[in-house]
């Protein structure tokens, strides 16, 4: 097979995914270090990856339509650019707190990158075949999670925590200098920015996210209560401020799709009920059984694989069968593997158990995400392909901050919050009869989860069919993609 244009602009978006995976677990393995040298506390390092969760889901959708208006691959350079400066800032951070600051620029980074390449791809290739493009992507995350697991725990241990975030630097600048070759625009338009919606919908997330985060972390005060709603009165204001513009941060049209809109609410639930499997079940490995953070991460490894193996060959399917089909039974699979731990883990199960879950959701994963994430990009077309691709990161955003809130509470339940942080970060460990607690927690936790994941396979399911060989409109586009068919007709069908 020739290599094409394509596939280089492809391969650009790869080593984008492949760095924001890395990072997502080298961190993990770097907490005790990162307390010691830097005479800091659990408590406060574990912003360390809180700040970067907070700073994407705020910004995604407002990169998104900067996108849109400014071109998508200028921003998408220009986030790698900026997450290869903050990643050799964070490197040399001489305190917790400039550390925590660097980790938020590189967020902001990150979210131009993520809010930007679901669209260049779905710019980059042909309908009918983009779902094996994110197949790719969904194979270099998964390969980062790998890479992120295993040199975490050499670089940590033999070089020392600084150089997880060099690592960063010179692939940073490889990507730069394809990213400025390679990745050009061929959709922007002439709006202009909606500075009043943006700031209200970041305000909003902003707030809401951080009331859950500390809800989580210190339990039920009056500040959460506070921001909890003035964030959700900011998300009323921008409702109101984008149904009345004529050029909204968020078209409010995209949603009259039905496969965009329940794709979209699958990545959202999916995310809420997944992704605090992965906390609880490090918690698990480090807190009750006693192991280290490497050990730990390795014990996830085959699920890791599984996915990476699997994913392109699945995106690949999406694009013949659709989406529905791959994504639902792919939720299915995720709900089978919550519930086998749900039934089998107790603080002497085999590890060996573990494994099997980790295989059983992983192939769940490897249908999901390139099924659905093509869903999404394959029924928005043009114009709005940046502010469709930020929002999809902004839902999956919410789904990994809702979860992570899931895990920490039912933690809570069991053990103090300050001992749960601590056990997440691999520092500390239950003993004695506060394991069956901890244990016991966790499995209120996999129902909670369990009822997530069956809401996203609802809304996968409630896709219906498509067909990826038609051209798309979006309603109120103009130019080249307003002569193709109305998108409202293909929703009715």
């Amino acid at each position: 097979m020739n290599w094409s244009k394509e596939d280089t602009i492809l391969a650009v978006i790869v080593i984008g995914t492949l760095m924001a995976s890395i990072d997502s677990t080298i961190v993990l393995l770097a907490f005790p270090a990162m307390t010691q040298a830097l005479h800091s506390t659990i408590s406060t390092i574990i912003w360390v990856i809180l700040i970067y969760m907070i700073v994407v889901a705020v910004f995604s959708t407002q990169f998104g339509r900067i996108g849109d208006i400014y071109g998508r691959s200028k921003m998408f350079n220009l986030g790698f650019v900026i997450f290869t400066i903050a990643s050799f800032l964070c490197g040399i951070a001489p305190t917790d707190i400039t550390l925590i600051i660097f980790r938020a620029v590189q967020a902001i980074g990150g979210a131009l990158i993520a809010s930007n390449s679901s669209a260049i791809i779905a710019d980059t290739f042909e309908r009918h075949k983009i779902g094996r493009a994110y197949g790719f992507t969904g194979m270099s995350w998964n390969i980062g999670a790998l890479l992120g697991i295993l040199l975490g725990g050499v670089i940590t241990t033999y070089i020392g925590y600084r150089y997880i975030f060099f690592i960063n630097v010179p692939i940073g600048i490889v990507a730069v200098i394809l990213g400025l070759k390679y990745v050009k625009d061929k959709n922007k338009t002439n709006d202009k920015l909606d500075l009043y919606g943006m700031a209200a919908l970041g305000i909003a997330i902003a707030l809401i996210s951080y009331a859950g985060i500390n809800y989580a972390s210190v339990g039920l005060n009056s500040l959460n209560v506070v921001m909890l709603v003035i964030g959700i009165i900011s998300t009323i204001i921008f409702v109101i401020i984008d149904r009345k513009i004529k050029m909204p941060t968020i078209n409010f049209s995209m949603f009259k799709n039905k496969i965009f809109k329940n794709s979209l609410l699958a990545s959202l639930f999916q995310g809420l009920g997944f992704m605090g499997v992965t906390f609880l079940l490090i918690m698990y490995l480090q807190g009750v059984r006693g192991y280290s953070p490497l050990y730990a991460s390795l014990v996830l490894f085959p699920g890791y694989v599984v996915s990476g193996v699997l994913a392109p060959y699945m995106g690949k399917y999406s694009d013949k069968f659709g989406a529905r089909i791959l994504s639902t039974i792919g939720i299915m699979f995720m709900v089978l593997g919550v519930l086998f731990y749900l039934l089998v883990l107790g603080v002497t199960t085999p590890i060996y158990y573990v494994v099997i879950g980790t295989i059983i959701t992983g192939l769940g994963g490897a249908m999901f995400w390139p099924a659905n994430n093509s869903a999404v990009m394959a029924n928005v077309s043009g114009e709005l392909r940046g502010s469709a691709s930020g929002t999809l990161r902004l839902f999956s955003s919410l789904g990994l901050i809702g979860s992570f809130i899931i895990a920490f509470v039912a933690a809570a339940s069991a053990v103090p919050r300050y001992l749960a942080f601590e056990i997440f970060a691999g520092t500390s460990k239950v003993i004695g009869g506060i394991g069956k607690g901890f244990v016991a927690g966790m499995h209120v936790a996999f129902i909670a989860l369990i009822a997530m994941l069956i809401i996203a396979g609802i809304f996968s399911f409630a896709i219906g069919k498509e067909n990826r060989m038609e051209k798309l409109h979006h309603p109120g586009e103009t130019g080249t993609y307003a002569k193709s068919r109305n998108l409202s007709a293909e929703t009715e069908r």
